[in-house]
């Protein structure tokens, strides 16, 4: 079984910084997706960033240029660096792993689910 365990949420102010790991563990295919999603209450989760094994990476359009992804395969963690922050991106921030690639794409599913970490962006 894969777990995820999400670290580094908590309060920034506008226009801050904040930095997210998420570290798998378990037993885990070597080619994989991992990243973040997050939730704001009432509205849909949505995709923040994946980055795969092989380092191909997606942004969703409302943090390119302000987010970048990272990974580190040797430790099954990846890196959610977030800058230039503002309060649309409070939320809960949840990590994922997918085994289906096509995740990068909007189209296939995650396969396990951290338990999410709370970001607050005050203005």
């Amino acid at each position: 079984q894969v777990q995820l365990v999400e670290s580094g949420g908590g309060l920034a102010q506008a226009g801050g910084s904040l930095r997210l790991s998420c570290a798998a563990t378990g037993s885990i295919a070597a080619q994989n997706a991992m990243g973040w999603y997050r939730q704001d209450s009432g509205k849909p989760r949505e995709l923040v960033s994946l980055v795969t094994s092989g380092g191909s990476t997606v942004y969703g359009d409302s943090v390119k240029g302000r987010f970048t992804i990272s990974r580190d395969n040797t430790k099954n963690t990846v890196y959610l660096q977030m800058s230039s922050l503002k309060s649309e991106d409070t939320g809960d921030y949840y990590c994922g792993l997918a085994y289906d690639l096509s995740v990068m794409a909007g189209i296939g599913e995650i396969d396990f689910w951290g338990q999410g970490t709370q970001v607050t962006v005050s203005s």
